[in-house]
């Protein structure tokens, strides 16, 4: 892996590690459906003039036009709606730990759309993973007005779709096409497509009266993290690879907690702390089989 690609990739990590807590605060005085309906609809009023600006066509082959779709609908409509509304309910804590499986599941899905087979080492690594997911979903010591399972099991089934969406766009990247047109023209059809129902959907009192920290938390979703993340990390992992840059993910649990402390005050319980460390190491074990 060049350090270019490694640079890109860890960036991507750094500001994908604090979508729990921006959401955290988007919430805050913004329902999590407005926030997952602006997160996409900003980002793609951004991206589409990007797009034209730089004169990155839409992709020509039908293959690649599927592969678009795909990513959009994983990366900018499926996993938005259903991480805000995870978030909304459980701890940016609890979701970013929840997240931390995703380069087990984006690795599995790569691998299954290859045809290849898992090492015993890989499943090993899965299974240590998920029985800490378990662990930390079900923690007995959690407060259920920071953290419930209901906002838990939200945020994992988002990780499913985030996952798939990585993996379309980088075979979309492998394919010849770009990581700036994935990215700008993924979030910008999607942000079309969005709009006509926006005005039935969004609270326009709500959203003056949110205060400008809810809305520093939707910013930096809808740029920080729809733009500016996905292109790098749709980059590095078309040109590094899907397995060996997903590596990089296990850090992005680093600075959601870090954040999550500083900004939200939330605490470490002993419960949440072993859960975090079983799954960190059966994603590390998992990738060991690369």
């Amino acid at each position: 892996m060049s350090w270019i690609v490694f640079v890109a990739a860890l960036g991507a990590v750094i500001i994908f590690g604090g979508s729990a807590v921006a959401a955290k605060v988007a919430v805050s005085a913004i329902s999590a459906i407005d926030v997952a309906l602006l997160r996409t609809i900003i980002g793609g009023l951004v991206a589409i003039p990007l797009a034209l600006a730089l004169h990155i066509r839409l992709p020509d082959r039908l293959q690649q036009k599927w592969l678009l779709a795909l990513s959009g609908f994983s990366g900018f409509i499926a996993f938005p709606l259903l991480f805000t509304l995870g978030v909304d309910l459980t701890s940016a804590n609890h979701a970013t730990m929840i997240l931390a499986i995703l380069p087990v599941l984006t690795g599995a899905i790569a691998m299954a759309w290859d045809r290849q087979r898992p090492k015993l080492i890989w499943w090993s690594g899965c299974a240590l993973a998920f029985s800490g997911e378990t662990l930390l979903i079900y923690d007995p010591s959690v407060d259920s007005t920071l953290a419930s399972i209901d906002g838990d099991l939200l945020v994992a089934l988002s990780t499913l779709f985030a996952s798939l969406g990585y993996v379309a766009g980088a075979r979309l990247q492998r394919s010849g096409y770009s990581a700036r047109g994935t990215t700008f023209w993924g979030v910008g059809l999607f942000a079309l497509l969005l709009l006509p129902i926006a005005p039935l959907l969004l609270d326009f009192d709500e959203l003056q009266t949110a205060g400008g920290y809810a809305w520093s938390g939707l910013i930096y979703q809808a740029i920080g993290v729809t733009i500016v993340a996905y292109i790098l990390w749709y980059w590095a992992l078309g040109t590094g690879g899907i397995a060996r840059v997903g590596l990089l993910q296990f850090l992005q649990p680093v600075s959601g907690v870090i954040l999550a402390f500083i900004i939200l005050s939330e605490q470490l319980s002993l419960t949440f702390l072993v859960a975090s460390t079983i799954v960190m190491l059966g994603v590390i074990l998992a990738f060991r089989a690369k």
